[in-house]
């Protein structure tokens, strides 16, 4: 799994997660509330304390009748004496959770808030105080318990003033529908961003290609900071590589026309001289045809080799899987160059062995060779050696096959050696008697490249060029 796919799995797992916090913080909150209301059904507050001993003491001593008046004139502490039967001693609606969890703290002997007195009669009330928010439930306003004197306000019964009932509380607590919202607008959040992120390196591609389209094969990504890097900058530098690719084959493309159009004019013309030589001078005309016939040739075997190369370069030719025993397809060419060489005032020798087998197409290797061992040739010196080297081993991994062809001529340049294999290459140190259109190193090397292997060209120390051929190769079976 890539970088992308945990950018993906982090922001959505995030978008989860205060889905998550939230939801869980409503449900906690609203059961927070929950029990804090239960807390408050019943006032265990300091002053409820009092409020309700003194009341213990008024129907312990005084009876019902002296509970009865204290409760009438009590303005803030209104304590409920409800007796066996469920009725209030001053009429007044008890609401049964209330009495439920008076009875139960009674039961579990807290005596501070909930007590059970009986009177001087021998009838029996239980004691409490419900919670000032019941009592604004019923419609009452009462004062707050703690708190500074505050300001009484007329409308009181019989003309009396009272006090004004307790503001409303400060604090709300959230209902479930705020942390909701919060959370699916954390999660539009993230979704955004996280559009917006893959979004717009994607813009910018649908824009590189767009320009490609039209010709502007201009890197566009190559300046983008590594420091994020993922599969989407990748793709961008990967879309660079290939317009890279593109202009290189498009200008090769175009040299190549160049090239091939002025490697033509040079025997054309010669064609042409040669035939209007004919007509001029009649006397003449075996040595013009002669001319026209050698003109003709270099034509053919010219249109021949771009043929080949272009197939090669298509990928027309693909090498079989016959099996190549290289000893002697080497020595027949070698046998070959060597009657060529001594024809031309050269000489040509061979050091160690190909005892190997190459996968391929015997007839596409033995020209790729051919074509660099006669380039050698065609570049040395008269009386200078041409070495081919051969050294096989089956024991490396890969196992591989070189074969260097070392020649004295006259090198090339240094800042050259990266485009001696393309079409139609000439070194500034080419002599100018030398045949050949530049295209056989271009041949070797597409078929090398075909079969596996490489080719590489160095300058050899004291002048000349070192062409190697690797290849890769199994040993024989005896």
């Amino acid at each position: 799994m890539g970088r992308l796919f945990w950018k993906f799995f982090f922001s959505i797992l995030l978008a989860q997660f205060a889905a998550t916090v939230a939801i869980g913080g409503a449900v906690w909150l609203k059961e927070h509330n929950a029990r804090q209301q239960k807390r408050l059904d019943l006032d265990t507050s300091p002053p409820a304390e009092m409020a309700i001993e003194s009341a213990v003491a008024t129907l312990k001593f005084g009876g019902a009748g002296a509970l009865r008046q204290l409760l009438e004139n009590m303005d803030r502490h209104r304590v409920y004496a409800v007796d066996d039967s469920g009725k209030e001693l001053l009429g007044r609606v008890v609401q049964p959770p209330i009495l439920a969890e008076a009875r139960a703290l009674l039961g579990k002997g807290d005596l501070r808030v909930v007590r059970k007195v009986a009177t001087p009669g021998g009838h029996p009330y239980l004691l409490f105080l419900p919670s000032r928010e019941h009592f604004r439930g019923l419609g009452i306003d009462l004062p707050p318990l703690i708190g500074p004197p505050e300001r009484a306000v007329p409308g009181g019964p019989n003309g009396v003033e009272r006090p004004p009932g307790p503001p409303g509380p400060r604090f709300h607590p959230l209902t479930p529908f705020i942390p909701l919202a919060a959370a699916v607008l954390a999660s539009l959040l993230f979704a955004a961003l996280l559009a917006w992120y893959f979004s717009r390196p994607i813009r910018a591609l649908r824009q590189a290609f767009e320009a490609a389209s039209s010709g502007d094969l201009a890197p566009r990504f190559a300046q983008a900071p590594s420091r994020h890097a993922d599969e989407l900058s990748d793709l961008g530098r990967d879309f660079d590589r290939m317009t890279a690719r593109l202009r290189s084959l498009i200008d090769g493309q175009t040299r190549l026309l160049h090239d091939v159009s002025h490697e033509l004019r040079s025997p054309l013309a010669r064609l042409q001289a040669a035939i209007g030589l004919a007509h001029q001078q009649p006397e003449k005309m075996r040595s013009s045809l002669e001319r026209i016939e050698r003109e003709s040739v270099r034509m053919d075997k010219l249109v021949g080799e771009l043929l080949t190369l272009s197939r090669l370069e298509a990928g027309a030719y693909s090498p079989g899987k016959e099996d190549i025993g290289m000893a002697e397809l080497l020595d027949q060419i070698l046998g070959d160059a060597e009657f060529e060489a001594a024809s031309h005032g050269r000489a040509i020798t061979q050091q160690g062995n190909a005892d190997v087998l190459v996968k391929g197409q015997a007839e596409l290797l033995a020209r790729a060779i051919e074509n660099v061992v006669r380039n050698a040739i065609k570049h040395s010196p008269v009386g200078e050696l041409v070495i081919v080297e051969l050294a096989a081993h089956p024991e490396q991994a890969p196992r591989q096959l070189s074969i260097r062809v070392l020649d004295r001529g006259p090198g090339v340049a240094e800042e050259d050696l990266a485009t001696i294999f393309q079409p139609f290459f000439r070194s500034s140190g080419t002599q100018k008697d030398v045949e050949g259109h530049g295209l056989g190193l271009a041949i070797a090397q597409q078929v090398v490249q075909q079969h596996g292997g490489s080719i590489q060209a160095a300058n050899r120390e004291g002048g000349g060029l070192r062409v190697e051929i690797l290849l890769p190769a199994q040993p024989l079976e005896y």
